[in-house]
């Protein structure tokens, strides 16, 4: 039997240990500082290195996402796993909370009266919501083509687009079509991404907006 030397790593020190490997891979590779920390944490959660060049932002988008969510912006998912994967401790201490409408029984109803995806309802139950909103989809084009029809017609003016859907059809093109919309936003391009980079992001973010507030604090 062939032998394999572990590292030894305390519990604790598992994520640190991580962080550290992720720096000394991407070497003399120096990243944007605003963008950093959502970047490492996307490839601390796929342990792929291909989110260093193919994350996309906006200008100042980090800067106004942690803004909103400090000042209790809630967020709204595509998925259920995307919303299980979401820091809620420190959402709920910021004054935020998380929304998903995938599994309610009346979004499956009527997508299937009108013969949409359940993803597109979503996002017109996200427009009916009045607090300030950050959208963040991980999986379904159809979601993010809705949210730029949405936008354009002036019912939903998110704080920030997350638009990291996975897969083959129309993803590409949705991922596009969502960053011509005149909404600060964070996007995948390309064919990567899914709901646990949505929540990575988001966590990106809370934990920037969590730091803001200690320093606030201090101060």
């Amino acid at each position: 039997m062939k032998k394999f030397k572990l590292e030894r790593v305390e519990p604790a020190d598992i994520e640190r240990r991580s962080f550290e490997i992720i720096a000394q891979e991407l070497g003399e590779r120096r990243l944007d500082p605003d963008h950093e920390a959502v970047i490492k944490r996307a490839i601390h959660t796929t342990a792929d290195f291909d989110y260093a060049d193919n994350l996309l932002f906006s200008a100042q988008a980090v800067q106004r996402a942690v803004k909103a969510l400090r000042d209790g912006a809630h967020i709204v998912t595509d998925t259920q796993m995307a919303a299980s994967g979401v820091n809620r401790r420190i959402l709920h201490a910021l004054g935020g909370q998380i929304h998903c409408f995938m599994s309610d029984g009346s979004v499956a109803e009527e997508a299937k009266r009108r013969g949409i995806t359940r993803a597109t309802i979503c996002m017109e139950r996200a427009a009916e919501l009045t607090m300030p909103l950050i959208i963040a989809v991980g999986n379904a084009p159809t979601a993010l083509v809705r949210l730029y029809e949405l936008i354009a017609e002036g019912r939903i003016r998110p704080e920030l687009v997350i638009g990291v859907p996975v897969g083959f059809v129309n993803v590409v093109e949705a991922k596009e079509l969502i960053m011509t919309a005149d909404v600060p936003f964070i996007v995948a391009r390309g064919r990567k991404g899914g709901s646990n980079v949505a929540a990575a992001i988001c966590n990106a973010l809370l934990l920037l907006a969590e730091k803001d507030e200690e320093k606030k604090d201090e101060g």
